[in-house]
């Protein structure tokens, strides 16, 4: 048994929390809200998680210090606009070698640094790794079967994660390609809205399968030009994770982008949605980094131009089916 502390009490965060106490570990759960403390402790239910139950050992704080207190790992479950400003509050409180597992998807689009790089950055003294991959939070709540991948600098860091997480219904391997893991899972939430717009947009099956297979292309091309491995790309938090999310309704992504194909704009979208849309940040970096590595990624940059310059969906559409032979 292990002592651990999840540092998010979201959806995901909830979830791995219920998977990790199944696997027998010491698990506190910490969430910023103290309301939101308050009725997980009393209803020991996540309003997002339907009728799963959030065990009685698992113990849910507002108090970082303790969440945090030797433990032999924290999981960074907050959504990745929080999550600097999360890990500059962890700072005082971390004990030096302290591994630290981040399982948020995002690219910091002031920035346009990995999510591992920021904690590198507000948390020098800890061992950074990453757990990601086709895993719906809903799914794993219920101990449906997932797999996942667990990325880190030092191998003996990637085994921690794998050992600690791996269940007969939690399938987890190991990688040293970090970058190239959390590119895939920041990247795939845009071509995630893309495939929702069409959905909204009444398009079919032969659509998303377009915008699947050219997505995994765009994501692939930049994720090798910054150094990433093309097998991540083609591997579980690459394609794996595009499909889930381009083709699940448990994707706020997808479902974000049904609404705007619909007519919404991107703010009632993010409104009527009541949980971070990861994409819409991301979009931005990713657009960003396509520029500054000279790399085409024309499904980003019709998905910027909806969200962020008022381009009509149906426009966005008709440029990608119009644009130069290849």
């Amino acid at each position: 048994m292990s002592k651990i502390g999840v540092i998010g009490s979201g959806t995901w965060g909830t979830a791995l929390a219920v998977l990790l106490t199944g696997n027998g570990h010491e698990v506190e759960l910490w969430s910023a809200v103290p309301a939101e403390v308050e009725a997980l402790t009393a209803t020991r239910r996540h309003p997002n998680l339907g009728d799963t139950p959030i065990p009685e050992k698992i113990r849910v704080t507002g108090d970082l210090e303790q969440a945090m207190k030797d433990k032999e790992l924290l999981v960074l479950s907050v959504p990745s606009v929080y999550v600097r400003e999360t890990a500059h509050r962890m700072a005082p409180f971390l004990k030096e070698g302290q591994v630290i597992t981040n399982v948020a998807k995002g690219i910091e689009d002031t920035t346009l640094k990995n999510l591992s790089e920021i904690i590198e950055e507000e948390l020098p003294a800890a061992r950074v790794t990453v757990l990601s991959g086709p895993s719906h939070a809903e799914e794993v709540s219920r101990g449906l079967p997932t797999t996942c991948v667990a990325g880190a600098h030092r191998r003996q860091d990637a085994e921690l994660v794998q050992n600690l997480f791996m269940s007969p219904v939690f399938r987890v391997y190991t990688s040293p390609d970090m970058l190239g893991i959390e590119l895939g899972g920041a990247l795939k939430n845009v071509i995630a809205l893309a495939a929702g717009i069409a959905d909204g947009l009444g398009c079919g099956d032969n659509t998303k399968a377009a915008l699947i297979t050219r997505g995994i292309a765009e994501i692939t091309r930049l994720g090798t030009a910054m150094g990433g491995s093309p097998e991540t790309f083609s591997g579980l938090t690459g394609i794996g994770d595009l499909i889930v999310t381009c083709a699940s309704m448990h994707s706020r992504n997808r479902r974000a982008g049904i609404l705007i194909g619909k007519g919404y704009t991107m703010d009632e979208a993010m409104k009527e949605e009541k949980m971070v849309v990861e994409g819409v940040y991301s979009a931005r970096a990713a657009r960003a980094l396509s520029k500054k590595y000279q790399v085409s990624m024309p499904i980003v940059e019709q998905v910027n131009e909806v969200l962020f310059d008022g381009k009509p969906a149906e426009d966005a559409l008709y440029d990608l089916m119009l644009r130069d032979r290849r």
